[in-house]
């Protein structure tokens, strides 16, 4: 198991293949910024508070964040094209920050309610878009910007269909999010749906190069019930993602309790 990879975080003096100096200029602003803690913060009381779901929080949305702009550099690094931000006349270094924006915000509408919370983050995620974008773009430009990024939001819903592979990176790197710790406080406050089940039999995952594919995801689960996360959630997302045909899909089950281990490839 490569878990160098698996608690990967995004560092801006690391070596990336993709230019990323405009990222690293509005990077630290979006996270430092009070009215985004606030959102992450409050964007968990209607999904696990009250509705008793995984996290949906700052934890989540640092995992999300990651795990998308590691899945984006690996697949740049593997030569794959984007075409959100060419499509709109922006440049290349646009792209990491679509993906870094539509990251941290996509869950926001869950502080209106758990239910169809994507289409609430829509107008919210383009209200701050509207204040946040003019310390870094004229108005052109944000107004792109902020087509990309709320395109990208809706898309991380299933039943949308992402048409650019900024929003696809989105959409795959929020069902990266699957390991245990993401289902605690449900599970120990007594929660057994499926979701939590199968989150809690996830150990670990992580992304890397793959031999002959930009991306390989492996996954380490404990038992059997980790495999709605693999199947069900992340295959799923994957699907029409515009990006299913760069990464692979390897699970791997300990079987800690039979002493085997066994590798499935989804």
């Amino acid at each position: 198991m490569a878990s160098d990879t698996a608690d990967y975080k995004y560092d801006p003096a690391g070596e990336h293949a993709f230019p990323d100096e405009r990222l690293n200029e509005v990077l630290p602003a979006l996270i430092d910024h009070p009215e985004v803690e606030a959102y992450l913060d409050a964007q968990n009381v209607n999904a696990v508070t009250r509705k008793g779901y995984n996290d949906h929080g700052s934890k989540h949305i640092e995992i999300v964040r990651n795990r998308a702009l590691r899945l984006y550099d690996l697949l740049k690094a593997g030569g794959v094209e984007f075409n959100g931000a060419t499509d709109q006349g922006l440049d290349e270094a646009d792209e990491p920050v679509i993906v870094a924006l539509a990251a941290t915000l996509h869950d926001i509408g869950h502080v209106v309610h758990r239910d169809d919370h994507v289409y609430y983050s829509i107008p919210l995620a383009a209200d701050f878009l509207d204040r946040f974008l003019d310390r870094f773009y004229e108005i052109p430009e944000q107004v792109r910007i902020k087509a990309e990024v709320l395109h990208a939001i809706l898309c991380h819903h299933t039943a949308e269909t992402p048409l650019t592979r900024e929003a696809g990176v989105i959409r795959v790197a929020d069902a990266l999010d699957m390991e245990r710790g993401r289902s605690r406080i449900p599970y120990e406050e007594g929660g057994r749906g499926i979701n939590t089940l199968s989150s809690q039999a996830i150990r670990e995952v992580s992304l890397q190069s793959g031999n002959g594919t930009p991306v390989m995801v492996e996954i380490e689960m404990v038992n059997a019930a980790g495999v709605y996360q693999v199947d069900n959630l992340l295959k799923s997302k994957l699907r029409e993602s515009m990006i299913e045909d760069a990464v692979r899909i390897v699970a791997v089950n300990t079987k800690s309790d039979a002493g085997l281990v066994e590798r499935i490839e989804l």
